[in-house]
């Protein structure tokens, strides 16, 4: 059976980078469709705080994984991988191409070398350490796992709470995972890994004053067009959000506003700002590391033409004229 990516094409970046707009373009020059690689535009409702596709947008170019999911449900990547791998099926059955673009690390991660095979979520255990205050959670990481606490900020719990709970499940920290992970391919067995995916992959790069400036304008546009009053609404549904969605940036600081943190909505906004730059700089580290995407400058005077001569790079067959 053919790899339901074998005909995909990535276009990914950090936060705020412009990466949707250029996709757009490129999508309509090449016959290309959308798939998100975003863990938070999954969620029905919160469209202004992830910056998500307009509804004019999505009726020039189908989207796929945006709006499937509920505000109190939640999501890991081997669902998304599944659903994506859908997706593409879908497309390539219209004569299309699968164009993915986001910037959730753990997707793109996912999508060029697969998930590496930890144990199931053991729920009593859990609640047990989701129990405990986040510092002491984030302490006992740091003993156990420090490549894993050092990566990871105290507040981000749902991950602390998963490093914690695979160390006391297998006796091996996460870190050790996904080192076996990092590898061109993983299996249980080394004798079975198959070949890393090859996906033409490029990376939209940008200097960093810019990139942080263009954060701060974009939380400002959010909080212009009605952001408070998005979040204000999922916070009066009838069911409470998710960790997962709970967790989206923007979002987690605003409801702690709401629910009287103490922080003026002035300096709240300064707050997310100040975490969406922080974030940005981890995904640059972060990408700095994958191997599998080429580098492209914002400066290119025809920024789709690079891309494309980028994708084709990898295979003459990535994109058409």
């Amino acid at each position: 059976m053919e790899d339901p990516f074998a005909h995909a094409l990535i276009l990914t970046g950090p936060t705020a980078c412009g990466k949707s707009a250029l996709a757009l373009d490129l999508s309509e020059r090449l016959g290309l469709e959308v798939v998100a690689m975003d863990s938070m535009t999954l969620y029905r409702g919160m469209d202004i705080g992830t910056a998500k596709p307009s509804r004019a947008e999505r009726e020039r170019v189908p989207h796929h994984l945006i709006d499937v999911l509920d505000p109190w449900e939640s999501a890991n990547v081997a669902w998304w991988l599944d659903r994506a791998a859908e997706a593409c099926r879908g497309i390539v059955t219209r004569g299309k191409r699968p164009l993915f673009v986001g910037g959730t690390p753990f997707y793109l991660k996912s999508l060029l070398h697969g998930l590496f095979d930890s144990p199931p979520a053991d729920e009593s255990l859990r609640k047990q350490l989701e129990a405990e205050p986040r510092e002491e959670l984030h302490a006992r990481l740091a003993v156990v796992d420090p490549q894993t606490a050092a990566r990871l900020h105290l507040n981000d719990v749902r991950r602390v709470v998963r490093a914690l709970e695979i160390h006391t499940l297998t006796g091996r920290p996460i870190s050790e995972w996904q080192q076996t992970w990092d590898s061109p391919a993983f299996a249980e067995s080394p004798d079975e890994a198959p070949p890393g995916r090859t996906i033409p992959c490029v990376r939209l790069d940008l200097p960093r004053e810019m990139l942080y400036e263009r954060i701060d304008r974009r939380v400002n546009q959010m909080f212009a067009e009605g952001f408070l009053d998005e979040v204000q609404s999922l916070r009066a549904l009838p069911r409470p959000l998710s960790r997962e969605s709970r967790q989206a940036l923007g979002y987690r600081e605003l409801l702690a506003h709401l629910d009287g943190d103490g922080t003026t909505l002035g300096e709240c906004i300064t707050l997310i700002q100040t975490h969406t730059r922080q974030f940005a700089k981890r995904q640059l580290t972060w990408f700095r590391k994958l191997t599998g995407c080429l580098s492209c400058s914002m400066d290119e005077p025809d920024l789709a033409s690079r891309v494309q001569a980028l994708w084709r790079s990898f295979d003459p067959s990535a994109s058409r004229s």
